[in-house]
């Protein structure tokens, strides 16, 4: 099994030097270096753990607007032994054609031979195939003409981790939660809460983005859906996504196992009125400290 696996990651270092030789615009290519050195180390020694799975996103530029879709890529160890996890976002598209398009991308890669690399060929079906999509999407449906106000669904997510310390780990937090307009806080320390809130898709797709494989202790404990004709702005109880550090408990030495001051944190959420989520988030009750 081991061989395998080397075999697979040879590929997909293989792989990303040809898409970045196709795309070498900055920004064109989202990939952590980190990881990609990870898989280099793992290859030169095989006896170790093995490294982070190899996630990375890739720009396109579709029609003669050039609109922006963007290829999302999360690789097994085993690709291309097995099927990547490809997702396509683009903010030209609404929910349900970004839905169709990624249906009929899997669709696609579903139907090429098995075993071999498929991300350019999934780059390149999507500069061939997205622009109808794109074009749907700018024709409003006569139902939708129709309606006098546009309800829209603000999420509100309460994401709880055994701890958060690592600075890639935090930074792909915050990069997220800008990215997709999303406020909230990171709790940092042990425990680690998060919480998010914006429109539902882009809750979603942050709840997507930031759990991936190695993240082992982490789950979504409570979601809050308030729908709204107005603008779901009106409804948000944080207004930046910040960065929450209260005063620790423990050592600070080198596993910087410490935990944070939930009294602190308590008094912190009743000052958003969320005091109520505290027993959600740790199965009892709250009491403010000193």
């Amino acid at each position: 099994m081991a061989v395998t696996v080397k075999e697979c990651l040879e590929l997909q270092l293989i792989e990303v030097e040809m898409l970045l030789s196709m795309f070498p615009k900055k920004g064109e290519v989202n990939l952590d270096e980190d990881a990609v050195c990870s898989v280099q180390r793992y290859l030169r020694n095989t006896d170790g753990a093995l490294p982070p799975q190899l996630e990375y996103s890739v720009a396109i530029d579709v029609g003669e607007a050039k609109v922006k879709v963007e290829l999302q890529v999360l690789l097994p160890h085993t690709y291309p032994r097995v099927a990547p996890q490809l997702f396509t976002r683009s903010d030209a598209l609404h929910r349900q054609q970004q839905l169709e398009l990624n249906t009929h991308l899997t669709s696609h890669i579903s139907s090429l031979d098995s075993g071999e690399l498929c991300i350019c060929e999934a780059v390149q079906w999507l500069k061939d195939n997205s622009l109808p999509y794109l074009e749907n999407s700018k024709i409003p449906s006569k139902s939708a003409s129709e309606k006098v106000a546009v309800k829209e669904t603000l999420r509100r997510m309460w994401i709880y981790s055994h701890h958060i310390y690592r600075q890639e780990l935090r930074k792909k937090i915050f990069d997220c939660a800008k990215k997709l307009n999303l406020t909230g806080f990171c709790l940092t320390g042990k425990p680690g809460v998060i919480c998010v809130e914006g429109l539902r898709e882009h809750c979603e797709e942050f709840w997507r983005v930031i759990r991936y494989p190695n993240w082992k202790h982490i789950s979504c404990k409570h979601v809050e859906n308030i729908e709204t004709e107005g603008s779901i702005d009106d409804l948000r109880l944080f207004h930046a996504f910040e960065d929450l550090q209260f005063q620790a408990h423990g050592d600070y030495g080198l596993r910087n196992d410490y935990h944070m001051d939930l009294g602190q944190f308590l008094e912190f959420l009743k000052q958003h009125q969320s005091g109520h989520i505290f027993q959600i988030l740790f199965d009892i009750e709250g009491k403010l400290s000193d």
